[in-house]
């Protein structure tokens, strides 16, 4: 069973002077602040709107947009980190939230990223006149939307399987809401949490172009960093820089990887829920640096102390003392009158949908809109399959040899964050010159760029997967499809869920970009929902790209009410340890 001891930091005194391995290690700490200080002053300079900002393909530069796209989603992740504990734990914990929450992020997550941005730009920019940090919040503001939804479906998805002895074992030392969410739950999820990130970190790279190439007030600003110098590297046609950002993508992927998120996810070894220890773990260089140090040490443990005084004075009162103590039951009146408002609202939206409908586009134009939904969800649910039947045995076999893991991470990496719309040029060559079938053969650049979130969760979920229910497996002596059947399979099943659904979302949004592409004076559009979107918001037809993107979260919502939601539930019930 997990050790409920080894979520507990107690603070201890930090040494006044620092070991050999501090003073190695203290260069590269000084080297990350500087480089650090210098993007931040450098995203908080003067500017006003139709100031050009001018980018150049010459690949010296590269570095300098290279730190400053990963700030940039550095700063996103963090902000999307938080939002995602918020969530998760109001949703996870309070039935009322749930009932919101849950279909808030299912239309959030269906909504495009240049939707978010055409809202929240010019607010941004009149928060900050004369600054380009107005400008920078809405760049950020864009890669938190494609980083957030992912990482709050895992937790939540972690929050709700949370094995039955661990919450019980809460319950009889009473721990209060924090202690149980900080000392508990969180350790619990923080293997699957990690993979999100790091998947949250590649998808970013996908919407780089879109986010740090803005259009508002007629105007476009071309921030510094590597989506515009793709951006211009594609409208220039030069293949060459194309390729020198490819390099300085895999170099700084390599980077974060090594610094940041292998140590996290060796870290994160310690809290798998297993009662005997474990086979060969991640490894990383850095941690084993840091964990010989002395002042990095206490600095640590005096951080993580302070956070968790700092909620000591929260508490959760019982009706009981037993290992039975439950909470006092909710109101149930209150739940009534909570969900009559709901229905009041729901009910209110869809007058206002009806009488929008009818007065700008007319049923007809709804008909047909929902026709083309129809096709995009056949072929978003054929590619999620073909996805799973492909990734789900890469994945298992990844994260249950932790070996190949630590190699093979860097390279998955690499392959989520490679941007998708690269590709959409030599696809559109391939297809004139063979003549092939728009609606067909323009449907896999649907999943290019989110099949990766089924093979990360899927990562995570085999990599937590206890050794003593491996060891059975293995003395039961389980093989070919009984051994996934009824070991594998339901082993990994949560996790596939929380990847399949964010594949899923992912796929709908990135539709509006594959089922309509340009390269050159050819363009080629396959029949569906993206397409529509995409056409009417380059014809400015607002009417009806409110009509698609409406249509869009009602079929993202019905899927994931109908089909997504039920297996959550067999997983939470069912197939969890």
């Amino acid at each position: 069973m997990m050790n409920l001891n080894r979520f507990q930091y107690l603070p201890r005194q930090v040494v006044e002077t620092g070991n050999r391995w501090d003073w190695a290690l203290l260069p590269l700490v000084l080297s990350a602040l500087v480089l650090l200080g210098y993007g931040a002053s450098q995203m908080a300079t003067p500017y006003q709107v139709g100031q050009p900002l001018p980018i150049s393909l010459n690949p010296e530069y590269l570095p300098y947009y290279l730190l400053r796209t990963i700030l940039r989603m550095f700063i996103a992740m963090g902000a999307s980190l938080v939002f995602a504990c918020v969530f998760a734990a109001l949703a996870a914990k309070v039935r009322a939230a749930e009932k919101v929450l849950i279909p808030l992020l299912d239309i959030l997550q269906s909504i495009p990223i240049l939707g978010f941005l055409s809202i929240t730009v010019t607010g941004f920019i009149a928060l900050f006149p004369g600054n380009l940090l107005g400008v920078e919040c809405a760049a950020i503001f864009a890669i938190f939307t494609s980083q957030a939804w992912n990482m709050a479906f895992s937790l939540y998805q972690s929050l709700k399987t949370v094995p039955t002895e661990l919450q019980e074992a809460a319950r009889v030392f009473q721990m209060s809401g924090w202690h149980r969410f900080w000392r508990l739950e969180l350790p619990f999820a923080m293997p699957g949490l990690l993979w999100n990130m790091m998947m949250s970190m590649s998808g970013g790279w996908f919407f780089v172009v879109a986010s740090e190439a803005i259009s508002v007030s007629n105007q476009d600003i071309k921030l510094p960093g590597m989506g515009s110098y793709i951006a211009s590297a594609i409208q220039a046609q030069n293949l060459h820089a194309i390729g020198w950002a490819i390099l300085a993508m895999l170099i700084g992927i390599l980077l974060y990887d090594q610094l940041f998120f292998r140590p996290l996810l060796a870290w994160a070894d310690k809290f798998r829920f297993e009662e005997t220890s474990g086979g060969a773990a991640q490894s990383s260089w850095l941690l084993t640096w840091l964990r010989r140090t002395d002042r990095m040490q206490g600095s640590v443990r005096w951080l993580l102390a302070l956070i968790d005084r700092s909620f000591k004075y929260f508490r959760k009162n019982y009706d009981g003392t037993s290992i039975m103590a439950r909470s006092s039951a909710s109101n149930a009146t209150a739940e009534r009158v909570f969900d009559a408002v709901i229905a009041a609202l729901t009910l209110f939206a869809i007058y206002r949908l009806g009488y929008f409908i009818l007065s700008e586009v007319g049923l007809g134009e709804v008909g047909h809109v929902f026709l083309l939904g129809i096709y995009t969800l056949i072929r978003v649910m054929i590619l999620i399959g073909l996805a799973a039947l492909v990734w789900v045995p890469i994945g298992v076999w990844i994260g249950m040899n932790p070996r190949w893991a630590d190699r093979l991470q860097a390279v998955a990496q690499f392959l989520a964050a490679f941007p998708a719309n690269l590709m959409f040029p030599l696809a559109v060559v391939i297809i004139v010159k063979l003549h092939l079938h728009p609606d067909i053969w323009l449907s896999p650049l649907i999943i290019l760029g989110t099949q990766w979130y089924i093979l990360f969760n899927v990562i995570a979920g085999a990599s937590s997967i206890p050794t003593e229910l491996r060891y059975a497996a293995r003395n039961l002596g389980l093989s070919g499809w009984l051994k996934w059947k009824r070991y594998m399979l339901p082993a990994v099943f949560p996790s596939f869920v929380t990847g399949a659904i964010t594949a899923s979302g992912g796929s709908w949004n990135a539709s509006i970009v594959a089922e309509y592409v340009t390269w050159g004076n050819t363009t080629l559009e396959a029949h569906g929902l993206g397409s529509y979107i995409a056409h009417m918001t380059a014809i400015g037809d607002f009417p009806r790209i409110a009509l698609g993107i409406g249509v869009m979260c009602v079929f993202v919502m019905s899927l994931n009410h109908f089909l997504w939601r039920r297996l959550y539930r067999i997983a939470e019930e069912r197939m969890h340890f």
